[in-house]
C-alpha cells in the first residue's frame, strides 16, 4: 500500500480551497450583475408600461374625440369598435349588439359598396367613396368614407378601418344650390327674351310717332313758328334718347359669360373703328399712348366695352382743348387698360353709384345711365375687375383688367 505524502496532499487541499474561493467569487460578481441588470429591465419594463399606458390613453382619446366617425371592422365585415361619432351617426354600440357593414349599405349602391370593398381588399384603402347608408335612428345619411387595410407584424390583412363624414346636409345645400342655379340661368334667359320682346314692342309706336313728327314738320312748317319748329325739335330729341335707352337696356340684358367668343381681337384696330365711328368734336383727341395688345374675347363686346368708356369721356369734357388716352400694362394673368380723360372728373362719393345701371351724373343729353354699367358687365364677364381715379375739374382714369 503506497502512502500518501501528507504535504502534497496538504497542498492539493490549499489549490482546491483557492479554487472553490475563486468560484464563489465568479458567482458572488455574477449575481450582482445579473441583479444589476434585472433591476435595470424591471426599471425599463416599469418605464414602458407607463408610457404605453399613457399611450393608449392619448390614443383612447384621440378615437373617442375625433369629429368624424371612425369605424373598425375584421375581414368579414364584422364591426369590432366604433367612436362616439359612429355610435352618434349609425345608432349602434357594438359592445350591445352585433353589427356588420352589410347591414348599413343602401340597397341601391350595394354594387358599388361591393366594388369598393374588393378594391380595399386588392389595394390597401380607398378615398372618396360617397354612398348612402341606412342608420337605426336617422333614417338614410349620405356619406364620405376614406378606408384602408390594418395589417399585422407579418404584413397579413387581419381588418380594416375607415374615417365616415356625414354629409347629408352638405348634399341638400349642393342641390338647392344646383336648383338655385338652374333657376337663375332660366330667368336671365327669360329676361333676355322678355328684354328683346319688349324693346321690339316700344321700338315700333316710336318709330310710329317719329314718323308722324316728321310729316307735321313736313305739312306745316310753313305755318308753325320759331316755338312750335324748336318743340317739334324736342319731341324728336327725345324719342332719340328713348331710343338709345332701350339699346342699352337690351344690350345690358343680352351680355352674359356663355355667348361670349373666344377670338383674338386687335385693340388697335378696334380703337380706330371707334375714332372712325363716334361723333368727336374737333377740340377733342382720342390717342393710343403705346402699341395696344391683341386679347382673347368676343370683339362686339370688347369694342362696346372700349366705345362707351371713350364716348363717356368725350361728353363730359369741359377743356377748351380735350384729351382721352389709352394705354395699358400687364401682369402674369391680365391685362390692365387705362382711359385717361381731362374732363370734369367725378366726386369720390359717385364712383360706385356710376357703374349702376340708369345713373348718371349731370345733365348730359347723351348719357342714359346704362353705359358704364354695360362696361362693369362686360369686364366681369371676362374676370376682370374696373376701378377708377379722379379729381374734379382735372379728370378721370378708369382702369380694368381683361383675362389673358
Amino acid at each position: 500500500m503506497t502512502r500518501i505524502n501528507p504535504e502534497i496532499l496538504q497542498r492539493a487541499l490549499l489549490r482546491e480551497k483557492a479554487a472553490r474561493k475563486q468560484a464563489e467569487k465568479i458567482l458572488e460578481d455574477k449575481s450582482k450583475e445579473l441583479y444589476l441588470i434585472t433591476e435595470q429591465l424591471r426599471k425599463a419594463n416599469k418605464k414602458l408600461q407607463s408610457g404605453l399606458t399613457e399611450k393608449t390613453t392619448e390614443l383612447q382619446g384621440v378615437f373617442d374625440n375625433l369629429v368624424d366617425a371612425y369605424v373598425l371592422m375584421n375581414l368579414k365585415g364584422d364591426i369590432i369598435n366604433l367612436n362616439e361619432a359612429a355610435k352618434e351617426l349609425f345608432g349602434y354600440d357594438v359592445s350591445e349588439e352585433k353589427i356588420n357593414v352589410i347591414q348599413l349599405i343602401y340597397k341601391d349602391d350595394f354594387e358599388y359598396a361591393i366594388n369598393s370593398f374588393k378594391l380595399l381588399i386588392s389595394k390597401g384603402f380607398f378615398s372618396d367613396y360617397i354612398a348612402r347608408v341606412n342608420t337605426k335612428n336617422k333614417g338614410i345619411r349620405w356619406v364620405h368614407i376614406n378606408a384602408s387595410i390594418i395589417k399585422n407584424s407579418n404584413q397579413k390583412p387581419i381588418g380594416a378601418q375607415g374615417i365616415v363624414k356625414d354629409i347629408t346636409n352638405q348634399r341638400a345645400i349642393e342641390a338647392q344650390n344646383k336648383k338655385l342655379l338652374h333657376d337663375l340661368e332660366k330667368s336671365n334667359e327669360e329676361l333676355g327674351e322678355y328684354a328683346h320682346i319688349v324693346s321690339h314692342d316700344l321700338k315700333s309706336p316710336l318709330r310710329s310717332i317719329n314718323a308722324l313728327i316728321n310729316w307735321l314738320r313736313e305739312d306745316y312748317e310753313s305755318v308753325l313758328d320759331d316755338s312750335g319748329l324748336k318743340n317739334i325739335s324736342l319731341i324728336e330729341q327725345t324719342l332719340e334718347k328713348m331710343e338709345h335707352l332701350i339699346n342699352g337696356i337690351l344690350n345690358y340684358s343680352s351680355i352674359n359669360n356663355t355667348d361670349l367668343k373666344n377670338t383674338d381681337v386687335d385693340i388697335n384696330s378696334v380703337l380706330q373703328d371707334i375714332i372712325n365711328t363716334i361723333y368727336i368734336p374737333n377740340h377733342i383727341t382720342v390717342t393710343s399712348l403705346q402699341r395696344l395688345p391683341t386679347v382673347k374675347g368676343d370683339k362686339t363686346r370688347i369694342q362696346q366695352l372700349f366705345q362707351n368708356i371713350i364716348s363717356n369721356a368725350v361728353n363730359y369734357i369741359d377743356k377748351e382743348t380735350g384729351t382721352v388716352s389709352v394705354s395699358f400694362q400687364e401682369n402674369q394673368s391680365h391685362y390692365i387698360f387705362e382711359i385717361k380723360d381731362n374732363g370734369i372728373g367725378i366726386e369720390k362719393e359717385h364712383f360706385d353709384k356710376i357703374f349702376k345701371i340708369f345713373q348718371s351724373l349731370g345733365n348730359n343729353k347723351n348719357s342714359t345711365g346704362i353705359g358704364l354699367s354695360i362696361v362693369k358687365k362686360i369686364v366681369e364677364a371676362y374676370e376682370g375687375e374696373i376701378w377708377l381715379k379722379s379729381e374734379p375739374k382735372v379728370g378721370t382714369s378708369f382702369f380694368f383688367s381683361l383675362k389673358k
